[in-house]
């Protein structure tokens, strides 16, 4: 593996890293870098008219997207070879009132999503993203547009308490409810720094000729401050009795970086799990970039980006929703309105369930067992659970591995230790819910959960390679496995 061409990949994570400070950016970026590659967006609202040799794209709720690109030799009924992933990670949500002002403090009320490791979040130079929902007239005419915000500079922390104030303490164990408010401002500075609107202050509640007022609004008067509102609406460009609603979150400032005494780690949040995100997008991209690379394909090849795994995917654009087997459906049946010819589709389809792996850290060895110790720059680590937390079997582990093999490609196993709880991801899900053949594989990392995590630079490029020719081989490796026969 040429380290020019490591660094390039690792390179490009981190733009897309930055570029990513939530789900909605992180799918934004995406749809980006898919229409840049050819790839076209349809609607779940809309007809779907498809070609075989053609690639498309479509989303839901802006925070999940699923991408697919056709064989040329594709009949209804062939296989759909999937790799999926999810966009969210572990984070602090703004309340949908968050307006917290104590002893003189202008404090913005957030709530725990996900299992995140909420003591790193001190000390952290903080800011705002997400998306708005801002009320837009034009000749008359209202709509209701949705914009996404990002706003680049910190404005907020949540500061520890001085040792001498907490001596009596046994580790430092904060209380998410009343400890993990982030501080926006001081109310005297607020105060004396409050920008006016063009028509009166944020918060006075008059009437602007031709717009509701802001007493009216749902989301301003009286739920966030207004100095918040206009920062958020600075950035946008309206007014801030326009927003009508919004779904922000605080995020570090600290950009992601390559990083280590030898450049071989990444330093960045949110690598649970943009960084699988990343990887099986970029090598969907790059295994349907030439003219002939869709040619001999019979099947389609597809990345499905989810939302909501952090808690549960049980959303309408979570894993647990009919997200996957509605494009299964629509795309099968695009070819066929023969009424069982999604039901062989699906038992020739297979899933690669990736999501960010646990290393072996040095500091803490006896948490992982002696035969089961996944090291960074090891390549993708499969993961096995007997008791279904992670969907791999044997025939799901040998398809991965053995495409591996054929690349010199690295692969290592993990199960948890037996008196350990184990985690789980969408690839259950997805085997149960839709019937589809799962590995659930992940780039190894440390400090999952943590504000700010890392992997190792050669893991993604191993990543990249493996989910890459994955999309290449799956046809050809599966025709000669012989399962149920």
């Amino acid at each position: 593996m040429a380290k020019r061409e490591t660094c390039s990949v690792a390179s490009d994570l981190i733009s897309f890293l930055n570029a990513s400070p939530t789900a909605f950016h992180a799918v934004d970026e995406a749809k980006k870098r898919l229409r840049s590659a050819g790839y076209e967006q349809i609607s779940e609202r809309e007809d779907w008219r498809l070609q075989a040799g053609k690639k498309y794209f479509f989303t839901r709720n802006h925070s999940t997207i699923v991408a697919f690109a056709i064989g040329k030799r594709y009949v209804a009924g062939n296989g759909f070879y999937i790799v999926g992933a999810h966009t969210d990670s572990p984070c602090l949500k703004l309340k949908p009132v968050s307006k917290v002002v104590k002893a003189g403090y202008l404090e913005v009320g957030v709530q725990t999503y996900g299992g995140g490791l909420w003591h790193t979040w001190f000390d952290r130079d903080l800011t705002v993203a997400g998306r708005i929902i801002i009320r837009e007239e034009k000749e008359g005419s209202v709509s209701y547009l949705h914009r996404l915000v990002r706003i680049e500079e910190p404005i907020m922390r949540i500061p520890t308490l001085a040792i001498h104030l907490d001596r009596g303490s046994d580790g430092f164990k904060p209380n998410t409810q009343s400890h993990l408010l982030p501080v926006l401002a001081t109310s005297v500075k607020a105060e004396l720094n409050k920008v006016v609107a063009e028509n009166g202050p944020v918060e006075s509640g008059t009437q602007n000729e031709g717009k509701e007022s802001i007493e009216n609004n749902s989301s301003s008067k009286g739920k966030h401050h207004s100095l918040l509102l206009q920062l958020l609406a600075k950035k946008v460009g309206c007014a801030p009795a326009d927003i009508c609603d919004f779904e922000l979150q605080a995020c570090d400032t600290q950009p992601s970086i390559v990083a280590g005494a030898a450049k071989e780690f990444i330093f960045s949040g949110r690598l649970d799990n943009l960084c699988m995100s990343f990887c099986s997008l970029k090598a969907l991209i790059d295994a349907s970039a030439s003219d002939s690379s869709l040619d001999e394909e019979t099947g389609v090849r597809m990345v499905a980006l989810f939302d909501h795994e952090e808690v549960g995917s049980n959303s309408a654009q979570g894993a647990g929703s009919p997200v996957m087997l509605d494009a299964l459906s629509r795309v099968t049946h695009s070819f066929s309105s023969e009424s069982k010819v999604l039901e062989k589709a699906i038992q020739r389809s297979f899933l690669v369930s990736a999501d960010m792996a646990h290393a072996l850290h040095p500091n803490y060895m006896d948490k992982h067992e002696d035969n089961h110790q996944p090291k960074l720059h090891g390549g993708l680590v499969i993961k096995h659970n007997a008791n279904q937390r992670y969907a791999t079997n044997a025939v799901t582990s040998f398809i991965f591995r053995e495409i591996a093999s054929r690349h010199n490609l690295p692969v290592q196993d993990f199960v948890v230790r037996n008196d350990m709880a184990c985690g789980s991801t969408i690839g259950p899900i997805l085997a149960s819910g839709v019937g589809i053949r799962t590995v659930d594989v992940g780039a190894p990392q440390w400090s999952m959960h943590s504000i700010r995590e890392m992997c190792a630079v050669d893991d993604v490029e191993y990543s990249y390679q493996h989910f890459k020719a994955f999309f290449q081989e799956l046809a050809h490796l599966d025709a000669k496995i012989v399962v149920d026969v």
